[in-house]
């Protein structure tokens, strides 16, 4: 795929934002079917993944043998009484039947429920009961934490078997077994798809169902905010709302090759796939590339052109990174699970801008982003930081409704007069134009009346020599109010901890704001952190307010 639009007819080439108005109208259509749009329309021959493995093994899977081997999936979840709007979980590792799995589902019009195979078991239980899961599809590594479930659980391995579950094996099934052949039992834009839950950085995470019209953003964001070009890889996890869109669905959409790496995340093996196979495109959070560069090679990437990234706040040294080693600028992309992917720096040549540290870009294809006052519900000024907001009516591709199975649950995100979806996320827009992301609402620190982002204090910190990794959350204290409160994960246990804390402190006075320094700095092996990566903030103040964090100077 290159950076170029479809036509609009004789030859007439489109822009990205009509594109994207093109997409949304495919998605909304009232005959509109998951099968058709990511698989059906597009060219049996045609290949969308190219999976490797452990020793670096490629097979290609083209949409013609994921749409064969999905019918047979689908005819399998069949003849275990799934039925249009029953819940299947996929509990598997990276591979070819993750894809298939999920095609499956949805040839029966029901809903796939992704979870994380790095939760423990108690953790993969909960989540099963609350989605009201009636299968789950596992593998045998992952089988132990489901095994109490037996009756609802499906394998999905072809050489191993359990005793017991040998018959329920969907592997064997997906080479030759029957076909579902029946239409799509669904159809139309409201047709849920996808339920997964939040992260949970900042609390118990909530239920989110994904209707069908809200993979048309994922498709326009590959297709127009990333515009990979014939070696594209995406290296988050499917587990997660980032991973599954923009390594499987997204993709799949667009009719591209994804490459597809199975197994979990490793920053040796991520070299190689790049070098080996050639990768152009390669996106990833901003914690992978920090892993790439502590244990960079040395090898030349010739055919890598692009960089992108989303999950988590960039800090500038990856920026500073990806220029000196690459010579091209990693573009962030901002997003939620209940959206999809709505801001950054684009990779589409129409939409291309010089990418800028510390921002996050401007509005995609089909959004429109603002930011509100921090106490009311008018645009902020130039500057201002505020509640970063979405534009309901001018976002086609906001599906939102609510929490909860019923999406009916709408929770504190929304105005009081509903025309703002609110993020969540505290931010200004520059004279530039671009966002500029301050920290979670509930993460500010308000210092004496000064308002202090995390992100801010945290990017500055991040430059220093001896800090590999850090995280700045509020400590209450009794002049102040509160007080910044800096976790730092050395990068070797320091000789003399006041001193570097000094120079800790030093270093941000100097590089940041006088008033910005944290006044407290605690050190640690590890920050903790969400299984999807993100640091717990909250579980951060947590153990200050609990364990006394000592007194502020």
């Amino acid at each position: 795929m290159t950076n170029t639009t479809q036509p609009a007819g004789e030859g007439r080439p489109i822009g990205p934002h009509q594109r994207a108005l093109q997409i949304h109208a495919a998605f909304n259509a009232v005959d509109a079917t998951a099968p058709w749009l990511v698989c059906d329309r597009h060219p049996v021959d045609a290949v969308a993944f190219r999976f490797v493995d452990g020793d670096l093994r490629v097979s290609d899977m083209t949409y013609g043998e994921l749409a064969r081997r999905s019918r047979r999936a689908a005819h399998a979840l069949a003849q275990r009484g799934i039925g249009p709007g029953d819940r299947v979980a996929g509990l598997l590792g990276k591979g070819p039947d993750l894809p298939v799995l999920i095609l499956g589902i949805w040839r029966l019009g029901a809903v796939y429920v992704p979870l994380f195979t790095a939760f423990a078991a108690s953790a993969v239980q909960e989540r099963i009961s609350d989605a009201g899961v009636k299968l789950v599809v596992t593998d045998m590594e992952q089988l132990p934490k489901v095994r109490d479930l037996a009756a609802r659980v499906m394998l999905a391995n072809t050489d191993q078997h359990d005793e017991g579950l040998a018959h329920d094996d969907l592997g064997a099934v997906l080479i030759d077994g029957p076909e579902w052949t029946k239409p799509s039992p669904l159809t139309g834009p409201q047709t849920p798809i996808v339920q997964m839950a939040t992260s949970g950085t900042t609390g118990k995470p909530k239920v989110v169902v994904h209707p069908l019209a809200y993979a048309a953003g994922w498709q326009s964001y590959v297709e127009l905010g990333l515009a990979p070009g014939e070696g594209y890889w995406c290296g988050a996890d499917p587990g997660w709302a980032y991973g599954l869109y923009t390594l499987i669905i997204g993709p799949l959409a667009v009719g591209t090759t994804s490459i597809f790496t199975c197994g979990t995340f490793k920053p040796e093996m991520t070299w190689r796939v790049l070098e080996q196979l050639g990768v152009s495109d390669y996106a990833a959070a901003p914690t992978a590339l920090r892993a790439l560069r502590a244990c960079d090679p040395g090898v030349r990437l010739p055919a890598l052109r692009r960089l992108s990234t989303a999950g988590e706040p960039l800090t500038p040294e990856v920026i500073e990174w990806t220029r000196e080693r690459f010579g091209i600028d990693v573009h962030d992309h901002f997003g939620q699970t209940e959206l999809g992917m709505t801001a950054g720096f684009a990779q589409h040549a129409d939409l291309a801008r010089q990418v800028v540290p510390r921002a996050m870009g401007e509005s995609l294809p089909g959004w429109r982003m603002t930011v509100l006052q921090a106490e009311a519900d008018q645009p902020a000024s130039v500057g201002e930081v505020g509640r970063l907001a979405v534009e309901v009516a001018g976002s086609p591709f906001f599906t939102f409704t609510g929490y909860g199975t019923a999406r009916d649950d709408r929770a504190s995100r929304f105005t009081a007069d509903g025309s703002h979806y609110l993020t969540g996320d505290l931010a200004s827009v520059g004279e530039d134009g671009l966002l500029r992301f301050s920290s979670r609402d509930d993460d500010v620190i308000v210092m004496a009346g000064y308002r202090i982002g995390p992100f801010d204090v945290e990017s500055v910190l991040a430059t220093h020599p001896q800090v590999v990794e850090c995280a700045v959350v509020a400590t209450p204290d009794e002049v102040r109010g509160e007080v910044v409160h800096a976790h730092v994960v050395p990068a070797m246990t320091p000789d003399d901890p006041d001193a570097l804390v000094r120079e800790l402190q030093d270093w941000v006075r100097t590089r940041y704001a006088a008033h910005a320094y944290p006044r407290l700095v605690t050190f640690a092996d590890s920050l903790p952190k969400t299984p999807s990566g993100k640091i717990q903030r909250a579980v951060l103040r947590s153990m200050t307010r609990s364990s006394g964090a000592g007194t502020a100077e």
